[in-house]
């Protein structure tokens, strides 16, 4: 259970990081399309989305420490 968890939250992580990748120079996915809405409400829904997400990981990267 565990395993997936961490296998699940890596693969939404890395996700999400090509959905917002560039900033400047090329467009991300993000703000060229109107799928998460604005650019600004889609910024801040995917800095949501990967706090949450990185807590996540860093939580069951502590679990599996403490258990070996």
């Amino acid at each position: 259970m565990l395993k997936l968890t961490f296998y699940y939250t890596s693969i939404f992580l890395i996700g999400i990081i090509f959905i917002r990748m560039p900033e400047d120079g090329l467009n991300s996915f993000a703000t060229t399309t109107t799928i998460l809405g604005s650019p600004s409400s889609a910024r801040q829904i995917l800095n949501i989305l990967t706090a949450i997400g990185i807590l996540i990981y860093f939580g069951v990267a502590i679990l599996f420490n403490l258990r070996t």
